[in-house]
């Protein structure tokens, strides 16, 4: 028997993932702060300055080792989601505005469609020439 692969694999031997989806790579710069004055604080910022299109502001459980001792804090996770150019100055503001004597400052990237990619750079100062 002759077997041949599915349509949809093939395109992932030859393509990278969700070039078929018209998906583009976007970064999320994400940090906790225990207060929600803080988070509100930061996001303010990031957004003032144009170094993220939207920050998302949850409330999280942490539990965490910090000096030797075991923790449990109520924080407020910020998740900005910005161009992966703007991501070292977004890091860059979050590490000078940051309450914490040492914050978590990561960076996540993220597949999203190219319609939502195109509104992060708009809204981040980074539209591509002849966009909009």
């Amino acid at each position: 028997m002759n077997e041949t692969k599915p349509a949809a694999r093939q395109w992932a031997v030859n393509e990278e993932p969700g070039a078929m989806l018209g998906l583009e790579t976007i970064a999320i710069v994400s940090t906790t702060v225990a207060q929600a004055h803080d988070a509100e604080r930061l996001a303010a910022l990031a957004l003032q300055q144009r170094l993220a299109a939207c920050v998302q502001v949850a409330q999280v459980q942490s539990h965490y080792r910090w000096k030797g001792a075991l923790q449990r804090e109520a924080e407020w996770r910020l998740d900005g989601k910005t161009t992966q150019a703007q991501a070292p100055a977004l890091l860059a503001l979050l590490r000078a505005h940051h309450p914490y004597e040492l914050p978590e400052l990561a960076v996540h990237t993220c597949e999203v469609s190219n319609a939502y990619a195109d509104w992060v750079r708009a809204e981040t100062g980074q539209a591509l020439p002849g966009a909009g």
